[in-house]
């Protein structure tokens, strides 16, 4: 009876393993570079991170870094502009492999995706001419550390708000590096510098998660693009600014 005993548990457990996929947990590295294609999702109408351009072909920073990826991986790059609210379901579901679209990494995000390494700078701070100086404010907050005689003006959208630039109306810009840099590319002759930074919110890169494999070569594609200067390349070619330090996971 013992004997009959063993023979059912060792039979119960070879169909058990029968029916295990072969080569245990999915990978999907492993998967992308067999089936020759990755999905990145980028930034639907985001410039300069992604947009369509004057040939209508799509064209930004995040779009670059995806043809990179395509390229080091050895792969065909399907494209697929996503939204903002787009970006995170859309990589838990599968819709996309990763996505490269400016989004930045927090607590809250992470508890549903992974992410890489910083790749692009993103921040808010104060941009002004040249001449005007960026006085006591660094590093503090603004509206507890504005000089004497220094007036604060609000305006209801970015628009507003770069009207009154171009007009003379305000001394200093208080917006996003990239839309800073969207108006330097529109108005040559408004050269702007970063006076301090408000809040610094760099891009990395989203990874499904669970995909340890993935997001290790992703962290290792980061390092070598810093390293061998083409991130900073990028970083010049369309935010007009120098690779400034980045953060690593």
């Amino acid at each position: 009876m013992l004997n009959k005993l063993k023979t059912t548990l060792i039979a119960g457990a070879v169909s058990t393993l029968a029916l295990l996929p072969l080569g245990g947990v999915a990978d999907q590295l492993t998967d992308i570079l067999e089936k020759g294609t990755i999905t990145i999702g980028v930034p639907e109408n985001f410039p300069p991170f992604g947009s369509v351009g004057a040939d209508f072909e799509h064209e930004g920073y995040d779009v670059d870094i995806a043809k990179l990826i395509a390229e080091d991986l050895g792969v065909e790059l399907e494209l697929k502009p996503i939204t903002s609210k787009q970006r995170i379901p859309f990589l838990t579901s599968g819709t996309v492999d990763l996505v490269v679209s400016s989004m930045g990494a927090n607590p809250e995000r992470a508890k549903s995706v992974w992410f890489s390494s910083a790749y692009a700078p993103f921040f808010s701070g104060a941009f002004a001419a040249p001449g005007v100086t960026g006085g006591t404010i660094e590093d503090l907050e603004l509206f507890k550390a504005l000089p004497e005689g220094a007036e604060l003006i609000r305006f209801g959208d970015n628009a507003a708000t770069l009207s009154a630039y171009l007009a003379g109306q305000v001394d200093v810009l208080v917006t996003g590096n990239t839309v800073a840099t969207g108006l330097v590319a529109e108005n040559p002759d408004k050269a702007l510098e970063t006076k301090f930074i408000v809040r610094r919110s760099p891009a990395s890169i989203g990874v499904k998660s669970g995909e340890s494999n993935m997001q290790q070569w992703v962290n290792v594609f980061v390092l070598h693009k810093k390293l061998g200067g083409v991130l900073n390349e990028l970083s010049v070619k369309w935010l007009g600014q120098e690779l400034p330090d980045l953060p690593s996971l």
